[in-house]
């Protein structure tokens, strides 16, 4: 609601929608800083902060702090320390998106590839838990996902030749409860679309998993957009390259995967599918439909059941280099 913002995205939805009605064109330009805090951090700042009863938790690549939202006085300060030579390894950036609060605590992820659990009152550290090696090409930089009581993160590192994966954490010490790599291993399924043979190119696949995930209640299904293939040389690894560009629909509490559907298969360009899968219910053959949408980066606005992962709908939002209107019957 508008007092309390509890999840990256501004809901489960992602829609990252505000109802508030104040802010509009005609008043906007009335709008002037009350306070500013200074965050201390030569970086810069990617989070989108998480508000709750009265206080601003905001995190970057080495802060996380608690802000009184009236005042703008800090109210506790951590601050992160991680082996200097880590950003040597990171793609993209030395950032955090932000954290998410469940049960009293505030969780976060760290450049160097672990998760840590604040409490929300006194800044303590309850747990830190090691997601992975950063050495081997590791990192984090994504909110958590907080779905039916499991702290969910997802890893960075497609760049570097990591295999993908999706984690599942128990909130309260932080144990790993399960792991879903995002790159299937021989014998499971969805690896039959890589190289077979002596060719392993499914072990330094990539998929990362950098933007949260959005999460239906009622369905108890979280959905995770996942990243391009590694190499980009898509010459290299023959085959649709599961589940790499693809959306999982997964179990929050098993990591089950229930569907999946993929955007991008072999893709060569990094179109990723990362971003947002947003939720909404809207009109569809003269009926009421739950869906999931995505802008995907190859160009192609998609439209999902969410229950089931058909497509309804996959039209381009953009145009090619000549102004054409790109083929809509793009698979």
């Amino acid at each position: 609601n508008t007092d309390n913002v509890l999840t990256y995205g501004m809901g489960y939805h992602q829609n990252r929608y505000s109802p508030l009605k104040q802010v509009n064109k005609t008043t906007v330009k009335k709008l002037v800083p009350i306070w500013n805090t200074n965050l201390d951090n030569f970086f810069g700042e990617q989070a989108q902060p998480i508000v709750h009863n009265g206080v601003m938790y905001v995190t970057n690549a080495k802060v996380t702090m608690a802000i009184n939202i009236d005042t703008g006085k800090p109210i506790w300060k951590q601050v992160l320390e991680w082996p200097p030579e880590t950003p040597r390894i990171v793609c993209c950036g030395i950032s955090n998106k932000g954290a998410a609060i469940y049960d009293g605590k505030v969780y976060r992820t760290t450049l160097d590839a672990h998760v840590i659990a604040y409490d929300t009152k006194t800044g303590n550290e309850v747990w830190k838990s090691k997601a992975a090696e950063w050495r081997e090409g590791h990192s984090m930089t994504l909110a958590p996902l907080v779905a039916n009581g499991v702290v969910v993160t997802g890893i960075s590192g497609a760049e570097f030749g990591v295999r993908g994966f999706i984690d599942g954490w128990d909130a309260q010490t932080g144990k790993q409860l399960w792991r879903r790599y995002t790159i299937p291993a021989r014998g499971e399924k969805g690896n039959e679309t890589w190289p077979q043979g002596d060719n392993n190119a499914w072990r330094v696949g990539g998929g990362s998993s950098w933007i949260t995930g959005s999460y239906d209640p009622d369905l108890d299904l979280m959905y995770w957009g996942v990243g391009n293939p590694a190499p980009w040389a898509s010459q290299s690894r023959l085959g649709d390259n599961l589940y790499t560009s693809s959306v999982l629909a997964m179990r929050p509490k098993t990591g089950e995967i229930v569907w999946h559907y993929q955007f991008t298969p072999n893709d060569a360009y990094d179109y990723d599918s990362n971003w947002e899968m947003i939720l909404a219910e809207i009109p569809y053959q003269n009926a009421r439909r739950k869906v999931l949408m995505q802008m995907n980066r190859n160009g192609f606005l998609y439209v999902l059941d969410r229950a089931d992962g058909k497509l309804l709908s996959a039209e381009p939002f953009e145009k090619d280099r000549k102004s054409t209107r790109l083929n809509s019957s793009h698979t």
